[in-house]
Protein backbone atom coordinates (compact mmCIF):
# COMPACT_ATOMS: atom_id res chain seq x y z
CA UNK A 1 0.00 0.00 0.00
CA UNK A 2 1.32 3.49 -1.17
CA UNK A 3 1.81 5.99 2.12
CA UNK A 4 -0.10 8.97 2.05
CA UNK A 5 2.21 11.91 1.78
CA UNK A 6 2.81 14.16 4.36
CA UNK A 7 2.33 18.04 4.58
CA UNK A 8 3.54 21.08 6.40
CA UNK A 9 0.25 23.38 7.04
CA UNK A 10 1.08 27.05 7.93
CA UNK A 11 -1.54 29.79 9.02
CA UNK A 12 0.03 32.86 8.05
CA UNK A 13 -2.14 36.19 9.68
CA UNK A 14 -2.77 39.04 7.65
CA UNK A 15 -5.36 40.96 9.20
CA UNK A 16 -8.10 41.97 12.29
CA UNK A 17 -10.89 43.51 13.62
CA UNK A 18 -12.09 44.31 16.96
CA UNK A 19 -15.47 43.08 17.75
CA UNK A 20 -17.47 42.28 21.06
CA UNK A 21 -18.84 38.10 21.61
CA UNK A 22 -22.41 39.30 20.33
CA UNK A 23 -21.19 40.12 17.44
CA UNK A 24 -19.50 36.71 16.44
CA UNK A 25 -22.67 34.29 17.41
CA UNK A 26 -26.32 33.76 16.62
CA UNK A 27 -27.16 32.79 19.89
CA UNK A 28 -24.35 33.92 22.33
CA UNK A 29 -24.58 31.85 25.46
CA UNK A 30 -22.92 34.88 27.40
CA UNK A 31 -24.70 37.55 27.55
CA UNK A 32 -21.73 39.81 28.21
CA UNK A 33 -20.29 42.50 25.53
CA UNK A 34 -16.48 40.82 26.38
CA UNK A 35 -14.25 41.77 23.76
CA UNK A 36 -13.82 38.60 20.85
CA UNK A 37 -11.58 39.97 18.14
CA UNK A 38 -11.37 38.52 14.74
CA UNK A 39 -8.22 37.57 13.03
CA UNK A 40 -7.50 36.55 9.57
CA UNK A 41 -5.53 34.06 8.07
CA UNK A 42 -4.80 32.27 4.41
CA UNK A 43 -2.61 28.72 4.74
CA UNK A 44 -0.20 27.61 3.16
CA UNK A 45 0.05 23.50 2.14
CA UNK A 46 3.43 22.43 1.47
CA UNK A 47 5.72 19.31 0.80
CA UNK A 48 8.81 18.53 -1.08
CA UNK A 49 7.00 18.50 -4.05
CA UNK A 50 4.21 20.63 -4.34
CA UNK A 51 2.46 23.91 -2.95
CA UNK A 52 -1.16 24.66 -2.66
CA UNK A 53 -2.17 28.06 -1.25
CA UNK A 54 -5.55 28.24 0.73
CA UNK A 55 -7.01 31.63 0.24
CA UNK A 56 -5.96 34.55 -0.92
CA UNK A 57 -7.03 37.33 1.47
CA UNK A 58 -7.70 40.72 1.08
CA UNK A 59 -5.83 43.91 -0.12
CA UNK A 60 -5.54 47.54 1.69
CA UNK A 61 -8.54 49.24 -0.11
CA UNK A 62 -10.86 45.88 1.49
CA UNK A 63 -9.25 46.63 4.40
CA UNK A 64 -10.36 51.05 4.53
CA UNK A 65 -13.55 50.42 3.04
CA UNK A 66 -14.66 47.73 6.43
CA UNK A 67 -12.46 48.89 8.71
CA UNK A 68 -10.48 46.31 9.05
CA UNK A 69 -6.34 46.62 9.79
CA UNK A 70 -4.27 44.79 7.25
CA UNK A 71 -1.03 44.20 9.26
CA UNK A 72 0.72 42.55 5.93
CA UNK A 73 0.06 42.08 2.12
CA UNK A 74 -1.44 37.93 2.29
CA UNK A 75 0.81 37.63 -0.73
CA UNK A 76 3.63 39.51 0.34
CA UNK A 77 3.53 37.31 3.58
CA UNK A 78 4.40 34.70 1.55
CA UNK A 79 8.07 35.73 0.69
CA UNK A 80 8.32 35.04 4.76
CA UNK A 81 8.19 30.74 4.04
CA UNK A 82 10.41 31.42 0.77
CA UNK A 83 7.95 31.46 -2.08
CA UNK A 84 7.08 34.63 -4.53
CA UNK A 85 3.91 35.20 -6.19
CA UNK A 86 5.08 33.31 -9.39
CA UNK A 87 5.54 30.09 -7.27
CA UNK A 88 2.25 29.48 -6.32
CA UNK A 89 0.43 27.39 -9.08
CA UNK A 90 -2.48 25.73 -7.10
CA UNK A 91 -4.98 27.67 -4.84
CA UNK A 92 -8.23 26.25 -3.03
CA UNK A 93 -10.65 28.85 -2.79
CA UNK A 94 -12.91 27.66 0.28
CA UNK A 95 -15.45 30.47 -0.95
CA UNK A 96 -15.70 33.86 -2.76
CA UNK A 97 -15.92 36.16 0.48
CA UNK A 98 -13.82 39.57 0.30
CA UNK A 99 -10.70 38.41 2.98
CA UNK A 100 -10.86 34.80 1.00
CA UNK A 101 -10.98 35.49 -2.78
CA UNK A 102 -9.07 38.95 -3.38
CA UNK A 103 -5.44 39.65 -4.87
CA UNK A 104 -6.11 36.78 -7.49
CA UNK A 105 -4.70 39.23 -9.63
CA UNK A 106 -1.12 39.13 -7.96
CA UNK A 107 -1.40 34.98 -8.64
CA UNK A 108 -0.10 35.17 -12.57
CA UNK A 109 0.67 31.48 -12.62
CA UNK A 110 -2.19 29.95 -10.06
CA UNK A 111 -5.28 28.18 -10.73
CA UNK A 112 -8.20 28.01 -8.89
CA UNK A 113 -9.80 25.30 -7.15
CA UNK A 114 -13.65 26.00 -5.84
CA UNK A 115 -16.77 24.19 -5.83
CA UNK A 116 -19.06 25.05 -9.09
CA UNK A 117 -21.95 25.92 -6.52
CA UNK A 118 -20.06 28.94 -5.19
CA UNK A 119 -19.73 30.29 -8.24
CA UNK A 120 -23.29 29.96 -8.67
CA UNK A 121 -23.75 31.61 -5.80
CA UNK A 122 -21.89 34.50 -6.08
CA UNK A 123 -23.29 35.37 -9.76
CA UNK A 124 -26.69 34.43 -9.01
CA UNK A 125 -30.20 35.17 -7.65
CA UNK A 126 -29.01 35.53 -4.28
CA UNK A 127 -26.74 38.63 -5.19
CA UNK A 128 -30.05 40.64 -5.35
CA UNK A 129 -30.06 40.64 -1.38
CA UNK A 130 -27.92 42.81 0.67
CA UNK A 131 -27.25 40.76 3.70
CA UNK A 132 -26.01 38.14 1.17
CA UNK A 133 -23.65 39.84 -1.23
CA UNK A 134 -22.64 42.24 1.99
CA UNK A 135 -19.31 39.80 2.32
CA UNK A 136 -18.65 39.61 -1.28
CA UNK A 137 -16.08 42.55 -3.12
CA UNK A 138 -17.63 42.60 -7.09
CA UNK A 139 -14.32 43.08 -7.86
CA UNK A 140 -12.99 39.78 -6.57
CA UNK A 141 -16.18 37.75 -8.45
CA UNK A 142 -15.25 39.23 -11.81
CA UNK A 143 -11.48 38.03 -11.27
CA UNK A 144 -12.84 35.07 -10.63
CA UNK A 145 -14.79 34.77 -13.61
CA UNK A 146 -12.34 36.22 -16.13
CA UNK A 147 -10.04 33.52 -14.32
CA UNK A 148 -13.14 31.18 -16.05
CA UNK A 149 -12.18 32.15 -19.06
CA UNK A 150 -8.54 32.05 -18.76
CA UNK A 151 -9.25 28.76 -18.05
CA UNK A 152 -7.63 29.11 -15.04
CA UNK A 153 -10.69 28.17 -12.68
CA UNK A 154 -11.10 24.36 -11.76
CA UNK A 155 -14.55 23.34 -10.81
CA UNK A 156 -15.40 20.74 -8.23
CA UNK A 157 -18.79 19.25 -7.04
CA UNK A 158 -18.69 17.85 -3.40
CA UNK A 159 -16.24 16.01 -1.83
CA UNK A 160 -13.22 14.96 -3.68
CA UNK A 161 -9.41 14.02 -3.33
CA UNK A 162 -7.63 17.41 -4.92
CA UNK A 163 -4.00 15.44 -4.60
CA UNK A 164 -3.19 12.17 -2.57
CA UNK A 165 -3.18 13.15 1.45
CA UNK A 166 -5.18 16.53 0.19
CA UNK A 167 -8.77 16.50 0.48
CA UNK A 168 -11.68 18.90 -0.51
CA UNK A 169 -14.74 18.58 1.52
CA UNK A 170 -17.68 20.71 0.30
CA UNK A 171 -19.86 21.86 3.78
CA UNK A 172 -21.71 24.56 2.78
CA UNK A 173 -23.77 26.81 5.42
CA UNK A 174 -21.85 30.29 5.87
CA UNK A 175 -22.20 30.26 1.97
CA UNK A 176 -23.39 27.51 -0.76
CA UNK A 177 -20.39 26.51 -1.55
CA UNK A 178 -17.76 26.80 1.10
CA UNK A 179 -15.36 23.81 1.31
CA UNK A 180 -12.74 23.32 3.99
CA UNK A 181 -9.46 21.14 3.32
CA UNK A 182 -8.60 18.32 5.37
CA UNK A 183 -4.42 17.70 4.95
CA UNK A 184 -2.50 14.87 5.84
CA UNK A 185 0.44 15.80 8.25
CA UNK A 186 3.24 13.59 10.62
CA UNK A 187 0.33 14.27 13.15
CA UNK A 188 -2.78 13.35 11.72
CA UNK A 189 -4.99 14.63 9.27
CA UNK A 190 -5.86 18.32 10.40
CA UNK A 191 -8.71 20.01 8.50
CA UNK A 192 -8.68 23.82 8.14
CA UNK A 193 -12.65 25.07 8.25
CA UNK A 194 -12.18 28.66 6.81
CA UNK A 195 -15.41 29.91 7.30
CA UNK A 196 -16.99 26.71 7.81
CA UNK A 197 -16.70 27.65 11.99
CA UNK A 198 -15.24 31.11 12.28
CA UNK A 199 -14.42 30.60 16.17
CA UNK A 200 -13.24 27.11 18.23
CA UNK A 201 -16.70 28.58 20.22
CA UNK A 202 -19.23 28.44 17.30
CA UNK A 203 -18.43 24.30 16.76
CA UNK A 204 -18.05 24.26 20.80
CA UNK A 205 -21.60 25.86 21.49
CA UNK A 206 -23.19 24.76 18.53
CA UNK A 207 -24.05 28.45 17.88
CA UNK A 208 -23.16 29.30 14.48
CA UNK A 209 -21.70 33.20 13.14
CA UNK A 210 -24.48 35.23 11.93
CA UNK A 211 -23.03 35.37 8.49
CA UNK A 212 -24.81 32.38 7.32
CA UNK A 213 -27.08 31.37 4.39
CA UNK A 214 -28.07 27.88 5.78
CA UNK A 215 -27.93 27.77 9.46
CA UNK A 216 -28.53 23.63 9.30
CA UNK A 217 -25.92 23.25 6.58
CA UNK A 218 -23.58 24.71 9.08
CA UNK A 219 -24.46 22.94 12.00
CA UNK A 220 -24.46 19.95 10.75
CA UNK A 221 -21.15 20.89 8.92
CA UNK A 222 -19.32 21.23 12.62
CA UNK A 223 -20.21 17.02 12.59
CA UNK A 224 -18.87 16.55 9.44
CA UNK A 225 -15.39 18.22 10.03
CA UNK A 226 -15.29 16.74 13.31
CA UNK A 227 -15.48 13.45 11.97
CA UNK A 228 -13.10 14.10 9.58
CA UNK A 229 -10.06 15.20 11.85
CA UNK A 230 -8.27 12.93 14.29
CA UNK A 231 -9.23 15.18 16.90
CA UNK A 232 -10.89 18.44 18.08
CA UNK A 233 -6.64 19.70 17.79
CA UNK A 234 -6.87 18.42 14.81
CA UNK A 235 -9.62 21.10 13.95
CA UNK A 236 -8.49 24.53 12.78
CA UNK A 237 -11.20 27.54 12.76
CA UNK A 238 -10.91 30.21 10.29
CA UNK A 239 -10.86 33.26 12.32
CA UNK A 240 -9.85 32.67 15.65
CA UNK A 241 -7.24 34.69 17.49
CA UNK A 242 -6.50 31.50 19.79
CA UNK A 243 -4.63 29.72 16.78
CA UNK A 244 -1.87 32.26 17.29
CA UNK A 245 -1.65 31.27 20.90
CA UNK A 246 -2.04 27.39 20.66
CA UNK A 247 0.43 26.21 17.84
CA UNK A 248 4.28 27.16 17.64
CA UNK A 249 5.50 29.93 15.42
CA UNK A 250 7.62 29.13 12.47
CA UNK A 251 10.37 31.58 12.41
CA UNK A 252 9.57 35.06 14.55
CA UNK A 253 6.74 35.62 16.38
CA UNK A 254 6.41 38.94 14.78
CA UNK A 255 5.92 37.54 11.09
CA UNK A 256 2.43 35.81 12.16
CA UNK A 257 3.06 32.30 10.72
CA UNK A 258 2.24 28.92 12.98
CA UNK A 259 3.19 25.30 12.20
CA UNK A 260 -0.55 23.64 12.21
CA UNK A 261 1.34 20.26 11.16
CA UNK A 262 3.11 20.38 14.57
CA UNK A 263 1.14 19.42 18.11
CA UNK A 264 -0.17 22.99 20.05
CA UNK A 265 2.18 24.08 22.37
CA UNK A 266 1.29 22.94 26.11
CA UNK A 267 -0.94 25.31 28.47
CA UNK A 268 1.32 26.93 31.29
Amino acid sequence: MTAVPEYEVFALRYARVDRVRRDNFIDSLDAHDLPMPMDYFIWLIRSEERVFLVDTGFNQQAADARGRTLIRCPIGALGRLGLTPADIQEVIITHMHYDHAGNVDLLPNARFHLQESEMHFATGRYMLYRPLRHSFNVEDVVNLVRGVFQQRVVFHHGDVQLAPGIELIHVGGHTLGLQAVRVHTARGWVVLASDASHYYANMEEDSPFPVVLDVGAMLAGYRKLHDLADSSDHLIPGHDPRVREIYPFHGAPRDDIMALHLPPVPAC
